[in-house]
């Protein structure tokens, strides 16, 4: 067709040095900026295309998937590149880029979220006090915190310490439908310490 305009490949946005990286005999960077090979960078001789406005299931030679994308005035990224083909995706790459970024700070916020209540007993903790704690743990456990309970010795109430785990253990019991034990009842020092964390939904 006479408006046909001949394949110009896109500019490469990683470094002072594109030019040169992207000749076919130039030498290649030692080091990139980027954490994914882009446009000229990308080495496979076929991958599978993905992203908005784009057939599913599309594979292309890489000539014709950075054609592709160029026309579409967008970089070809590789995302996958252990695929078979390699998956690229068609996107800005500076947007792609912080989108990912985002998306990192998001899961480590909530990992970061993780909140450890503590219960303290006595040895010989009186039955309203236990239920008044275990009141409380289920509460925070279905908040999502984790429980740590412990049985606190003061001096010579340390030979109570079979009774602190029998109580610890009751504790796990009472528990069991919206807590699992993460770690068994533990003796350090003069504490004994258990904790629970909360069931997953079904």
């Amino acid at each position: 067709m006479a408006n046909q305009r001949p394949f110009k490949p896109r500019p490469q946005i990683s470094g002072n040095n594109q030019n040169q990286a992207n000749r076919s005999n130039g030498p290649r960077r030692p080091e990139k900026e980027n954490p994914h090979r882009i446009n000229n960078e990308i080495t496979a001789p076929t991958v599978r295309v993905v992203g908005d406005n784009v057939e599913p299931n599309l594979v292309l030679p890489i000539r014709d998937a950075i054609k592709l994308a160029d026309e579409m005035e967008l970089d070809l990224i590789e995302i996958s590149p252990k695929a078979e083909p390699p998956v690229c995706r068609i996107a800005d790459y500076q947007k792609f880029l912080y989108q990912q970024k985002r998306k990192a700070k998001e899961i480590k916020a909530k990992q970061a979220k993780v909140v450890i209540k503590e219960i303290r007993f006595g040895p010989q903790t009186d039955e309203h006090d236990y239920n008044f704690k275990l009141k409380h743990a289920t509460n925070f456990l279905k908040e999502g915190a984790k429980v740590k309970a412990y049985v606190f010795f003061r001096g010579r109430s340390i030979v109570f310490k079979e009774q602190g785990e029998i109580l610890l253990l009751r504790f796990a019991t009472d528990l069991e439908e919206v807590a699992k034990v993460e770690v068994m009842p533990t003796l350090e020092g003069k504490k004994m310490n258990m904790i629970l964390a909360p069931k997953g939904k079904k």
